[in-house]
């Protein structure tokens, strides 16, 4: 039986997926998720900082040991849009390899669209109405790919928009203010107006990575992050935008205090949640139903399937 492991590093996070091939497809058997916060400052300065190096580092450090215990057969690491834009990634790569014995793959939007795609609609279940938007909204960049039923892309775009870009860019103040509110709205909504992927012909949009769960989260209330209740949870769009104003009025003192937040994302949810609540005002009116729906697999899942296919 192949067992495979999958490793993510986004602009605020490192994940990894250890998985087993299975007679049904795959089979989870660890996830992780380290807050690592790469993309600090790279907005600004176009490399990464040290002490961010060294936060990614230590947790490649501590998954290189997780991996070599489940004694996998394939390891994949696909780095996406901090990568892309920085001036010092020999010193990434080199550490990563240091660490796993491959290459870091710095892919490109539309390769990540597709794995982002390939891991949303996966188990998917009935009672969705295709086609599907898939919304990756990441710290650094988000990716949004329409597809059909089968899994074919119609259409994908990647924008330099996430949530740590909007903190850093407009939302400094604690909590922010209604004027900084207001310019970020502005930024995420003339990137929206730029993508060319047929928004309008969505019938069902579907949310991944932390942003999104985090808000349903909220949106659910739960007293802890219950991942089985996130996943596959429907959010009408009043709620996603209840919970959006009500995370823009917080001090960061009190993001952190509610029980379902991971503290390293407390500070740059705001934007993120501002993201997906612009979405889905622009997508509402053609969706089936007015919504968004939650899914726990994302590009992790889907650098994990490309391994065992």
């Amino acid at each position: 039986m192949t067992t495979v492991a999958a490793l993510d590093c986004g602009t605020n996070s490192l994940r990894l997926l250890v998985a087993e091939e299975t007679d049904r497809g795959m089979r989870p058997l660890q996830r992780e998720l380290r807050i690592v916060r790469l993309g600090q400052d790279v907005d600004a300065t176009g490399r990464f900082a040290d002490e961010a190096l060294e936060r990614l580092f230590a947790a490649c450090d501590e998954y290189a040991g997780m991996i070599e215990r489940h004694r996998v057969d394939a390891v994949r690491f696909c780095a996406t849009s901090a990568a892309r834009d920085v001036d010092n990634r020999d010193v990434f790569a080199a550490g990563v390899r240091q660490r796993f014995g491959v290459d870091p793959e710095v892919i490109s939007g539309d390769d990540e669209a597709g794995l982002t795609y390939r891991g949303a609609t996966y188990e998917l279940g009935p009672g969705r109405t295709p086609p599907y938007l898939v919304a990756d909204i990441g710290g650094g960049s988000t990716e949004l790919v329409l597809g059909d039923e089968e899994g074919a892309v119609r259409a994908a775009r990647s924008l330099d928009i996430g949530s740590v870009r909007m903190t850093e860019r407009h939302l400094s103040a604690d909590p922010p203010t209604a004027a900084q509110v207001e310019a970020a709205t502005r930024d995420v909504d003339a990137a929206l107006d730029s993508v060319d992927v047929p928004l309008g012909a969505a019938r069902t949009l579907i949310g991944v990575a932390g942003t999104v769960t985090t808000v349903a989260a909220m949106v659910l209330d739960l007293p802890r992050y219950d991942s089985d209740r996130v996943h596959h949870a429907r959010l009408p769009f009043p709620a996603v935008h209840e919970a959006t104003a009500r995370l823009l009025t917080m001090t960061r003192q009190q993001r952190v205090d509610l029980p379902f937040m991971h503290p390293g994302r407390a500070d740059v949810i705001g934007g993120g949640a501002l993201l997906l609540d612009r979405l889905l005002a622009r997508v509402a009116g053609t969706l089936a139903t007015p919504e968004v729906v939650v899914s726990e697999q994302d590009v992790l899942d889907g650098i994990a399937a490309s391994l065992l296919r």
